[in-house]
Parts: structure tokens; C-alpha cells; sequence
């Protein structure tokens, strides 16, 4: 077959692998009547690196909107996230609530 196209020599263009990113959470604060607002803002504080300004921000947000988003990481780290404020609350004797959502 002399006439037909010679694919032997033909480059490949290589294709590029993108990584699929994770899917994303977010970490959520639930309302509550008992848990004092400075333990709210302290813990948020604590666990998610946030000024006093913004801690109080999403604190006020948790108590007027019954919960707040206190930051959005990979499910794994939402979930070390969620257990660390979960078990600071308890520590203290607080019944404070967080859950993650898949954002």
C-alpha cells in the first residue's frame, strides 16, 4: 500500500492530565439558645483562623439566620474541622452544633 498515509511517524500530541479538584464542603455552625456568643466567636477563632471581626461576622450570622458558614475546605479537612468543634464544645459543656454540606 504505497499510496495510502504513513501514521507509523505520526506525532501524539501528549495530552495534559489535569487533576480533578475535591469536592468542596462547607463547615456550618447551627444556633442554638445556650452556647454564649463569645464561645462562638472564640472557637470559630480557634478553629478557623479568622480575626475577631470576622469570627463575630459569622457568629451574628449563626444567631440571627440560624447557622453560619465558618469556611469551606476538601471533605477531609471539613470533617477534622467539624470533630475539633465539636468536641471543644463538649469539653466546655456547650451544646454549639456544626455540620458540613457539601458546597
Amino acid at each position: 500500500m504505497a499510496n495510502s498515509p504513513d501514521h507509523s511517524n505520526a506525532a501524539l500530541k501528549p495530552e495534559v492530565a489535569k487533576p480533578k479538584l475535591p469536592p468542596m464542603f462547607k463547615v456550618l455552625l447551627l444556633n442554638d439558645d445556650y452556647t454564649p456568643m463569645e464561645f462562638v466567636v472564640e472557637t470559630i477563632e480557634r478553629f478557623f483562623n479568622k480575626s475577631r471581626e470576622q469570627a463575630t461576622q459569622i457568629m451574628l450570622k449563626v444567631h440571627t439566620e440560624g447557622m453560619g458558614v465558618c469556611g469551606v475546605f476538601p471533605q477531609d479537612i471539613a470533617e477534622t474541622k467539624m470533630s475539633q468543634v465539636m468536641m471543644h464544645a463538649k469539653e466546655y459543656q456547650h451544646p454549639l452544633q456544626c455540620i458540613t454540606e457539601l458546597a
